[in-house]
């Protein structure tokens, strides 16, 4: 390829069945291949029989190789960004270089395929018309805790990665700010050979890893049922604040309102709300 182009190529997150025939026809047609980690990627790139050179873009060195990437860009080269598994920049280095080669002008071109976070929606039977991602979550409880109560609340499906390590710590802090009750689906090693997805309470699911030491090994996606949305009274209409003005002038507030309640179906409060708005 003279082009000059970066591709974001995705690669697979376990099952090398999984890389598609376009990923490996560009991975062998580009000058130069930047990977996250030479060593882990170039055990892919001899399984497909790529032997494109290759130069570490890591998050070390993200800012230096952008630039040098952009020098071999602005000769002619094409160039293929991969991260060690799955779609590169989600989760992964990769948004520096991407956001310098645009704004210098050249074209970025997605090579899509695998994602772990795409893969466990799309079987978690969890709402996916709405979503947010949170990535990681911080490593301490005290920062964990605090960035899931401000997750809490969020009325759709949110997600985040979470490693062995730190499994059972997290489930206990969802615990506690979310309540046991909340429900949520645990995707481990996705398309790999021991690939699990339980499904349960967040209580439920800690116990089954409790219980079983093997659930508790792998990579992680937790994803989470969103709050329930808050019920907005429908907006108070015309007829009835015309009958609210007229009784207010006779009736004291509440009863106002308890009488067009009655009559309209209207909540008392709501009625009462709009009453102290009429009089200012």
């Amino acid at each position: 390829m003279s082009e000059s182009i970066l591709y974001v190529v995705s690669t697979p997150i376990g099952n090398l069945d999984d890389m598609t025939p376009r990923a490996i026809k560009v991975l062998n047609a580009v000058d130069v291949i930047a990977a996250e980690d030479t060593r882990h990627s170039r055990k892919l790139m001899s399984h497909f029989g790529i032997d494109t050179p290759m130069v570490p873009c890591h998050e070390h060195n993200e800012g230096y190789q952008s630039e040098q990437l952009l020098k071999r860009l602005a000769a002619g080269d094409s160039v293929a960004l991969v991260s060690d598994a799955g779609t590169p920049l989600i989760s992964d280095p990769g948004f520096v270089l991407v956001r310098k080669v645009r704004e210098a002008g050249y074209k970025v071109v997605p090579v899509p395929g695998c994602c772990a976070l795409i893969a466990a929606l799309s079987v978690s039977g969890l709402a996916t018309d709405r979503f947010y991602f949170e990535g990681f979550l911080p490593a301490k409880s005290s920062g964990r805790k605090k960035k899931l109560e401000a997750l809490v609340s969020c009325t759709h499906t949110w997600a985040v990665y979470e490693s062995t390590h730190r499994i059972l710590d997290s489930l206990a802090d969802f615990k506690e700010v979310l309540g046991a009750e909340r429900y949520i689906v645990l995707a481990r090693e996705m398309t790999k050979t021991f690939e699990t997805v339980i499904a349960g309470t967040v209580e439920e699911v800690e116990q089954i890893l409790l219980d079983d030491s093997n659930q508790c090994r792998g990579e992680f996606v937790v994803l989470v049922q969103g709050a329930p949305e808050e019920e907005k009274d429908e907006e108070v209409d015309q007829e009835a604040r015309k009958w609210l003005e007229l009784l207010i002038t006779e009736l004291p507030p509440k009863k106002a309102a308890a009488i067009v309640s009655e009559m309209t179906g209207y909540r008392k409060k709501q009625l009462y709300d709009v009453v102290l708005e009429l009089k200012g």
